[in-house]
């Protein structure tokens, strides 16, 4: 098995919980401004917002445009007359706020950082919401640094994105770089416009109907020990 000196991980859905977090931090919103919360309203939100963010992927809106669109949706599905933006605002703030681990990301991060081996954060999102989340999480100090696409001004799976990376860490090789993630059209994407190995965390067995081939898929974290 190929080894490799340099792990570049997404954030959300392959180190942190997001799902847990976005929970939390809906149901919080909603008590706050006097909503009736449903897990039929949530399943609504996470479909428009699935969709925004592929959008936001291909460059079809920005971050700004993402935010408020969401809940401007959901609330126009919904039948609610709530201010999108306001919300939106203190949404974020909760959601900076949710900085659960997926099983096994304390452990694997461990180990390759004691095997003297660098790991970075690669991830699309605001810089309101993100750099908290990773500042205050346990995984904080075993990271060398982290680039959200807000901070760099690209985005996954855009070369300029992981140009920006490359001329910010300390490796030159890319044969000794790999990046991890569970989104095929953002991390496994990315890391093929980028000419670097991928690794595709796919712990729920989905099948891969597109066209995005990664270099390798497992489906538990503690599987990358093969490479370090």
């Amino acid at each position: 098995m190929k080894k490799y000196e340099t792990f570049l991980f997404d954030a959300d859905g392959t180190l942190f919980d997001y799902d847990m977090a976005e929970e939390n931090a809906l149901k919080t919103m909603f008590v706050k401004f006097d909503i009736t919360y449903t897990n039929a309203i949530r399943q609504k939100y996470r479909e428009i917002n699935a969709e925004i963010w592929k959008k936001y992927e291909k460059g079809e809106n920005t971050q700004d445009e993402l935010q408020t669109l969401r809940f401007a949706q959901l609330f126009g599905e919904i039948n609610v007359d709530c201010n999108a933006e306001k919300f939106n605002q203190q949404y974020l703030a909760e959601l900076a706020k949710g900085i659960f681990l997926i099983d096994g990301a304390l452990e694997i991060c461990k180990k390759i950082a004691a095997s003297n081996k660098k790991i970075y954060i690669v991830t699309n999102g605001n810089l309101s919401t993100q750099k908290p989340r990773v500042e205050n999480s346990a995984i904080s100090e075993l990271i060398s640094d982290f680039f959200i696409s807000e901070g760099v001004g690209f985005r996954k799976p855009q070369a300029a994105y992981f140009d920006y990376v490359f001329s910010h860490i300390s490796q030159t090789d890319k044969s000794k770089i790999i990046i991890v993630g569970d989104s095929l059209s953002a991390d496994i994407a990315g890391g093929n416009v980028a000419g670097i190995d991928s690794c595709w965390y796919n712990p729920d067995g989905a099948a891969n109907n597109t066209d995005i081939v990664p270099t390798y898929e497992i489906a538990k974290l503690s599987e990358l020990g093969e490479f370090i």
